[in-house]
């Protein structure tokens, strides 16, 4: 491995977890200065950190990072902001999905890997609030890298000034990489987090991509960076807006309803979820997303 392959893994490693902090400080925030409507007489939340551990398949460590969840909270009723950075070599099925997905050369010979990235899901306490998933992420193999990520929005009741908002935010950090880029990550949004079984989007879209390698380095650990840095601006000020309002059961009933959407995607569809577990990351902090509480009619 190049000594500038070093460098770039620990320059990468080291942004998520600069981002991951400045996220959870963003969130207690939150917490401390909801004093007004729904919950506002509860203890503000904070999170609880736990350190996550990979084992690979010959009993040695192969990596791991720091989850982060915060539970009943003023404003959040689950978030967690998880980090990771692991490594090793790709057991025969992920071996597989990652070369039928990608059709990377000589694998098969050389699965060695690293990985690292940031994966944040929030549900929320009240129901007029959106819930809100952000990743970006680094991987590497002796053949190739890639960075993917992005952040989409997920409301149970939708406000078009939300969502309008939270788009234009994104657009406004992706206009440096070029004029159509925000327009190509917007589709592959919706089209990735769709539902095919229930024949729509499991929320109201964002950015999304996956396997970037333009061949610069730089330019996608920049655009990476910028997927990260658009996420507090595009979502704190919906929940500052929305964390106040009076909700009642039938509003309730169709947050429950939605998050049921939310699992189905997540168990089902998601190739982080799918990649984690094959892998042998904590089950815990691959399956952080879920909601604490879903319903299904």
């Amino acid at each position: 491995m190049s000594t500038d392959m070093i460098d770039q893994k620990a320059r990468a490693a080291a942004w998520f977890k600069s981002l991951r902090d400045d996220i959870v400080a963003a969130f207690e925030a939150l917490e401390d200065s909801h004093d007004t409507g729904p919950f506002s007489d509860q203890t503000a939340g904070r999170f609880e950190i736990s350190e996550t551990k990979r084992t690979a398949e010959d009993g040695s460590d192969a990596g791991g990072g720091l989850m982060s969840v915060m539970r009943g909270g003023r404003v959040f009723e689950k978030v967690g902001v998880n980090i990771s950075e692991v490594y090793g070599t790709l057991g025969a099925r992920a071996q597989s999905a990652m070369a039928a997905r990608k059709g990377i050369p000589g694998m098969q010979d050389d699965p060695r890997f690293w990985a690292s990235g940031i994966s944040l899901v929030a549900h929320m306490q009240n129901p007029h609030a959106p819930a809100v998933h952000m990743n970006t992420r680094m991987f590497w193999t002796p053949h190739a890298w890639w960075f993917g990520g992005g952040s989409d929005l997920n409301p149970c009741i939708e406000y078009d000034e939300d969502t309008a908002h939270f788009h234009r935010t994104q657009e406004q950090h992706l206009a440096p990489h070029g004029d159509t880029l925000y327009g190509e990550l917007k589709e592959w949004a919706d089209e990735y987090f769709y539902i095919p079984h229930r024949n729509r989007a499991r929320g109201v879209g964002g950015i999304f991509m996956d396997d970037r390698n333009s061949g610069d380095w730089e330019a996608d650990f920049a655009l990476t960076q910028d997927i990260g840095r658009a996420f507090l601006p595009a979502y704190l000020p919906l929940v500052e807006k929305r964390r106040p309002m009076v909700f009642g059961a039938a509003e309730k009933d169709i947050q429950l309803v939605h998050r049921g959407l939310y699992a189905e995607y997540n168990l089902v569809y998601d190739r982080g979820t799918k990649f984690g577990l094959e892998t042998g990351h904590d089950a815990n902090a691959v399956l952080m997303s879920l909601p604490p509480m879903a319903k299904w009619i």
